[in-house]
């Protein structure tokens, strides 16, 4: 039986960024569990006296130290987590110090900097992007691709949808998804609609059987979810890609961050919002 461990994740502000490096760090410890708690918004004495306990109390519970990841930026507050009965990662003191020595001034110490409200441009874009993605999914608006950074193409349930909301949201990219239909196939050339932006085209295919039982999930004993249908569309798709010159990546292993990231490097496209 893998061996568990609890992991506190510690933030002043939401704990996403918390979240993310720690997570990280612990993928690389194979057949071990970690059962995760996250304790965001912890901005008082009061509320980390609190945690504190918590963490205390899994230590006296568990007979094992804890492991506390945190990203406080109030030195107070940060006191209040040198505990001996965990494992205390502080994000924080791990890195603005040595960049504080090394830019030769001291940091804001203001708290929720990289997921706020703050810079409302950059906000603004990321909204602005994430409802683009959203009215341009499956091509409901197809005479306002003009202003898309990126048009995402390829068979139906092939991951354009996801892929294209959380490029909006990361990285603030007006991406549309154009999904290719039964009706779009046979001729191998790109949709009218399509053909004006050809350069703004990337393309995602996927392994027939991995669409097969992704389709079947959706619409169960169907000509659509076939394993024949499915490598019928893809063949052709793929086809098209690569007569019109269109770049494309298989999703089937990847993630939904691995595939934006991909497209983002291999379509030259810069991110507007971290």
């Amino acid at each position: 039986m893998p061996h568990r461990r609890s992991v506190f994740v510690v933030s002043d502000r939401t704990g996403i960024t918390a979240e993310m490096l720690g997570h990280s760090l612990l993928t690389q410890f194979e057949g071990m569990e970690f059962r995760r708690v996250t304790l965001p918004f912890i901005d008082s004495a009061e509320k980390a006296h609190a945690a504190a306990e918590q963490i205390r109390l899994a230590a006296e519970n568990e007979h094992e130290r804890p492991i506390v990841f945190s990203s406080l930026v109030n030195d107070e507050i940060r006191e209040a987590f040198k505990l001996d009965c965990a494992l205390c990662l502080d994000f924080f003191e791990a890195f603005i110090s040595p960049l504080e020595k090394e830019l030769g001034r001291p940091s804001s110490h203001t708290v929720g900097k990289s997921h706020s409200v703050a810079n409302f441009q950059e906000y603004n874009a990321r909204i602005e992007a994430v409802n683009f993605s959203m009215a341009h999914d499956d091509g409901i608006k197809p005479r306002d691709l003009a202003d898309a950074d990126v048009i995402l193409v390829g068979v139906s349930r092939s991951g354009k949808t996801p892929t294209c909301l959380y490029m909006a949201l990361q990285f603030g990219i007006k991406a549309a998804n154009y999904p290719l239909i039964p009706e779009d196939l046979g001729e191998i050339k790109l949709p009218a609609a399509l053909a004006p932006y050809k350069h703004k085209l990337f393309g995602l295919t996927i392994a027939a059987e991995r669409l097969a039982q992704i389709r079947s999930e959706r619409k169960p004993n169907s000509k659509y979810a076939s394993l024949d249908n499915c490598r019928f569309e893809i063949g052709e798709v793929e086809a098209i890609f690569r007569r019109e010159g269109v770049p494309y990546l298989n999703t089937t292993s990847k993630s939904i961050e691995e595939i934006s990231s991909t497209i983002l490097h291999r379509a030259s496209l810069e991110r507007r919002v971290f």
